[in-house]
């Protein structure tokens, strides 16, 4: 190995070196003077270097053997040095893991419950700007906030958005990327943009699809618009299809429409309207 071989690995691994000793130095624990500012900060817990924006700490607290990833920030107010009140305001569980670049942005009330699990980047936010002066701009409006619940069990897939007012119940999904509002039961999936219980689980019957509306039903007494018999459905369809083929045959409709519908041709075809030089 050539000599600037050697002075390269060697200077490779005294950087890799230095960098563990900082990431080790500058987590946030019980065990050192950052940890004292938190409201608690139980047995175990830590926050990894690099830090993300942390402010408001005498109003958070996070439970005995949790991982807070890095850069995650978790704030407590409009800002630094704000009397909230006598009570916490952001309270994260036991064992819990908040994913790499995350945010948790409190004024309220966020409770996050034990063994919660997110992905990185995600975004949970108990306040939101409002729009009801039309003359105003949006950020000079007065936010408004509504207490969030994220139940025990939970996970929550990377870049997913929790919003205002929101209740997750215990041991639900929430896919990534979706953006949650409003409340959810117990042991859901939850995705989409705005977000929807996209399965369910109720016991005795397992995981059922939401058309279920979380009932299982018998296929023996299902009639054929019921969404269990997809095969009865789709003949019923075809059957309409057909009925309206003979209507059309025995009745031609005027020219440019189907039945009593008028036909509408895509967007840009030729001689239908602007685009196609009509």
């Amino acid at each position: 190995m050539s000599i600037r071989g050697v002075v390269r690995r060697a200077a490779g691994s005294l950087i890799h070196r230095g960098w563990a000793a900082l990431r080790a130095a500058g987590t946030v624990s019980p065990a050192n003077p950052a940890g004292y500012r938190f409201r608690r900060l139980g047995d175990g817990a830590c926050l990894s270097f690099p830090v993300g924006a942390i402010f408001g700490e005498a109003w958070i607290e996070i439970g005995e053997h949790t991982l807070v990833g890095e850069r995650v920030s978790i704030s407590a107010g409009m800002g630094p040095g704000v009397d909230l009140g006598p009570d916490s305001i952001v309270r994260i569980g036991g064992s819990c893991s908040i994913g790499r670049g995350s945010h948790i942005v409190g004024h309220q009330s966020i409770d996050i419950g034990d063994h919660v699990f997110t992905g990185p980047y995600v975004y949970i936010t108990d306040q939101n700007h409002v729009y009801d002066d039309p003359e105003t701009p949006i950020g000079r409006q007065w936010p408004r906030n509504n207490p969030v619940v994220i139940g025990s069990g939970s996970w929550l897939g990377t870049g997913s958005i929790i919003l205002p007012g929101t209740r997750i119940g215990r041991q639900c999904v929430v896919a990534g990327g979706a953006v949650v509002r409003g409340e959810f039961p117990d042991h859901s999936v939850i995705a989409g943009v705005p977000a929807k219980v996209v399965r369910r689980y109720v016991p005795g019957d397992g995981w059922l699809p939401p058309h279920l509306n979380g009932t299982r039903v018998d296929p023996g007494t299902a009639g054929i618009a019921d969404p269990v018999e997809a095969d009865g459905l789709a003949g019923t369809m075809g059957a309409v299809e057909h009925a309206g083929a003979l209507s059309a045959a025995e009745h031609p409709p005027p020219s440019g429409t189907v039945g009593s519908v008028q036909r509408v041709a895509p967007a840009g075809a030729a001689g239908t309207g602007p685009a196609g030089g009509a």
